[in-house]
């Protein structure tokens, strides 16, 4: 018999804040976080991204030698993960012996570029070697370890844009597996002139801010931040006081084995993803009341999840909400599963969902469907699904329920 897995903490740091009641904030009010690129230059089909603005804290536990060479994703891994770990109420000796699972795409890839950019404009002749460090993918576990004083299993994944949802499925299974009772999951990435170029290069990203499942949607929106959701054995919590904020019931993965960039025509990964995560929930496609889409506003990707939602639900597909939060925070990447499993978290929690931004007409080759438009909708839900594609056709889905098991 498997652990049941509580979610008992969530941190956040995303385009509309730096914290989770900010998100949770502009996810009600309907706020946009993508606006023009700050962050550097660049001129191409587009110029705009969900840049972080806020003031992310840095940890006062680390060296000052280590400090100077925190990347920015490295920070926003930090910040969310102090806050689902105080939310969740983790002592000393219970972040000692928790998990730690990560998702990032690019690392420190920002600041490497910047250090090659200063050197040819002839800003800095000389340049300490050490700020290249926050370059590795690893470097934000670490330092979420070391600031937090975490020494249980630790693990960096790296699936596209499926990253930090992949690590949230290994923070579960560690519990399943009794290596340990309580898992901190990450998610976390930062813009850089590669990603958007390469988006760019593919001709992926819409000139204005995107507009998922619309008629006339012209790709997606970059975005940067990070998600943290605290998980442990529902025993464990219940015996320590801890109210779960939700349950994660069920997930799986499926791999598309197609293209590097496109996904499966027929969605085969996605299915698989779906059906699986369905299955080792022991739940019915019926019981699904709401889907957090992955929704990116490509024409080809939306396409496939619509496809793949109506081959799992059916005619039933018309009466369940779909909303994508990527209209309002951008596609985050690596930390897209983490941030979007907590506003996942937040829509079972305060029944109400999270609408799909700048949604004009939806795309009439969809059929029916209730795409929840500005400004979203109280709707009290019990069971919730969560999907994340990856380049290179990485899919997980995560089934979330209500933490009072209604």
């Amino acid at each position: 018999m498997t652990s049941t897995i509580a979610i008992t903490g969530l941190g956040a740091v995303s385009a509309v804040g730096g914290d989770v009641p900010a998100l949770s904030d502009a996810l009600r009010e309907g706020r946009c976080g993508i606006a023009p690129l700050t962050l550097f230059r660049y001129r191409g089909r587009s110029s705009v991204a969900a840049e972080v603005r806020a003031t992310i804290a840095v940890p006062d536990a680390l060296p000052v030698a280590t400090l100077r060479r925190l990347s920015r994703p490295d920070r926003f891994a930090f910040a969310a993960a102090s806050e689902a770990c105080r939310d969740a109420g983790l002592d000393p000796a219970l972040r000692r012996a928790a998990a730690l699972t990560l998702g990032a795409t690019t690392g420190g890839m920002f600041e490497s570029e910047e250090v090659y950019r200063r050197r040819q404009a002839g800003e800095a002749q000389r340049f300490r070697l050490s700020r290249l460090l926050g370059t590795s993918l690893t470097t934000a576990a670490s330092v979420v370890a070391q600031t937090l004083g975490i020494h249980g299993p630790q693990a960096t994944v790296s699936t596209a844009c499926s990253s930090s949802a992949l690590a949230i499925a290994l923070a579960a299974d560690a519990i399943h597996r009794g290596r340990a009772r309580v898992a901190l999951a990450v998610g976390t990435d930062s813009l850089c002139r590669l990603t958007y170029a390469g988006f760019d290069a593919l001709q992926a990203l819409d000139p204005e801010p995107c507009r998922p499942f619309d008629a006339g949607r012209k790709g997606l929106s970059l975005g940067e931040g990070a998600g943290a959701l605290v998980l442990e054995d529902a025993a464990h919590a219940h015996a320590r006081g801890a109210k779960p904020r939700a349950l994660l019931v069920g997930h799986a993965g499926g791999t598309d084995a197609h293209h590097v960039t496109a996904p499966h025509p027929d969605g085969a990964g996605a299915h698989a993803a779906l059906r699986g995560a369905l299955a080792a929930a022991c739940l019915p496609a019926d019981a699904i009341d709401y889907v957090n889409a992955h929704g990116s506003g490509t024409r080809q990707n939306d396409a496939v999840e619509v496809a793949v939602l109506r081959a799992v639900l059916g005619s039933r597909l018309a009466r369940v909400p779909i909303s994508s939060t990527k209209s309002q925070i951008g596609h985050t990447l690596g930390a897209a599963g983490a941030l979007e499993a907590v506003v996942t978290v937040l829509a079972l929690e305060g029944g109400v969902l999270p609408p799909t931004l700048g949604l004009r007409e939806a795309d009439p080759g969809f059929g029916q469907l209730d795409l929840v438009p500005t400004p979203g909708r109280r709707s009290p839900i019990g069971v919730a699904a969560s999907s994340s594609y990856g380049f290179g056709g990485h899919n997980v889905t995560l089934i979330l329920a209500r933490g009072d098991g209604r």
